[in-house]
């Protein structure tokens, strides 16, 4: 089966009633960061939060146009449930969203708010998938793929036809892959339009099927796809947008679940904006020099909103940490208050925020006699960080930190990064 351009086109005059033309937002930043010019597509203030709903309401508005059902059925746990309740309502179908019984509620009673009828079944995907196949039989009902599907693949696709029309002159779109729908949709719309535009996908390295697929050319099936970037959780890429992504992606790169989080952190940071793991993976590879940009015009792809508030605070705890936004300080003093209230004054000269300060006399680290200070700090950056230790080690104390993950360059240029950070010599 083949997929035109007229296909794309057909799709975005379909679904243009239901689904919202999102912003595209320069984020200054990242474009001082990367010494491109990078624009933010943001799905993520997209309706249901994501993407998926372009897909969804382009398979069912066709269905409905052709009358060919009164039943839709989906197996999904997330976006693509919540995009096929929202349109199924639209268009007065019923839709029957089939997931596994330990699904967020928060996310249960998303897709029912959107007017899922809900199953909740087995302890896994592949058991909602199979119970799925089941009711599909027994209500003669339609199936609607996440992205294996050529019309779900047209509708992801019309987000490339928009980013065109907002942004004729645009040299590479940085687009997230899980499954493939909206990669080969963005790709093949893109180059029937314009091929000289680079499209490059982005996978998190924990979830890499498509990355290990583009390089080999044959599909590969990988056995865990475990990662915060749910969204694109996927061990088995679509036989339907495997061969467009051979023949229109121009790379696939990877990206670690630190790099995941720590864009998820800079877009909440410096973009104002709520974005989930597999919706940040477009930045993420910008921001560790991932893709070269440089010198182009850049439209990241942000795919979606959706993440899970119970999980937030700790993805933002640990990226305080490993950005080097919080440090924690342990010092060993003499037990007495003159020099703990000496250490004290000089630590506030260094324009540190003390988030937490805690003194254990009962140390088994110090001699008898010391006293162990535990000091949770927000700093500004790793070369704060670093005149923070400079100046109590000029003074005599002895400073350890917790050993972090490394310095992470946000906010500062290439061509600076080399003089301004360097990794931190203090070890426990």
């Amino acid at each position: 089966m083949k997929i035109t351009l007229k296909d794309f086109k057909d799709a975005q005059e379909r679904i243009k009633s239901i689904v919202r033309h999102t912003p595209l937002d320069i984020s200054n930043t990242l474009s001082q960061i990367s010494e491109g010019k990078i624009y933010l597509k943001c799905e993520n203030l997209q309706k249901t939060g994501s993407f998926k709903i372009r897909g969804a309401t382009n398979k069912i508005a066709k269905l409905a146009k052709e009358k060919k059902c009164k039943t839709v059925v989906t197996a999904s746990a997330g976006n693509h449930a919540q995009g096929v309740a929202y349109a199924a309502n639209k268009f007065k179908i019923k839709p029957i969203i089939v997931m596994p019984e330990m699904t967020p509620i928060a996310k249960v009673k998303a897709t029912r708010g959107y007017g899922g009828n809900i199953v909740l079944t087995g302890s896994c995907f592949d058991d909602a998938y199979k119970a799925s196949q089941e009711i599909v039989k027994k209500e003669k009902a339609i199936y609607v793929h996440p992205y294996n599907d050529l019309d779900v693949i047209a509708g992801q696709g019309t987000l490339g036809l928009e980013i065109l029309e907002d942004l004729k002159d645009v040299d590479m779109v940085i687009v997230p892959a899980g499954g493939g729908g909206l990669l080969s949709g963005v790709a093949t719309a893109i180059k029937l339009s314009n091929p000289k535009v680079k499209v490059i996908g982005v996978q998190a390295e924990n979830a890499n099927a498509i990355a290990q697929s583009f390089k080999k050319k044959k599909k590969v099936v990988t056995e865990t796809s475990k990662t915060i970037a749910e969204g694109i959780s996927v061990k088995n890429p679509g036989d339907l947008t495997l061969p467009l992504i051979y023949k229109y992606v121009d790379d696939v790169v990877t990206v670690s679940e630190e790099e995941i989080a720590g864009a998820i952190f800079f877009l909440m940071e410096r973009n104002k904006l709520v974005v989930e793991g597999a919706g940040a993976v477009s930045v993420a590879a910008i921001l560790n020099d991932k893709i070269n940009v440089a010198n182009k015009k850049v439209v990241c792809i942000l795919s979606g909103g959706n993440i899970d508030f119970t999980f937030i605070n700790t993805l933002l705890e640990k990226a305080m940490y490993s950005h080097n936004r919080r440090v924690k300080l342990f010092v060993l003093l003499p037990n007495d208050s003159k020099t703990i209230n000496n250490f004290y004054y000089l630590l506030m000269k260094t324009n540190i925020n003390i988030l937490n300060l805690h003194i254990d006399t009962s140390s088994a680290f110090g001699a008898i006699g010391e006293t162990q200070l535990t000091i949770l700090c927000e700093i500004a950056d790793a070369r704060h960080k670093q005149n923070v230790i400079k100046a109590l080690k000029d003074n005599g104390y002895q400073i350890m930190t917790e050993k972090e993950s490394g310095d992470r360059y946000l906010y500062i240029s290439k061509k600076d990064r080399k003089n301004y950070f360097s990794n931190d010599p203090i070890k426990k």
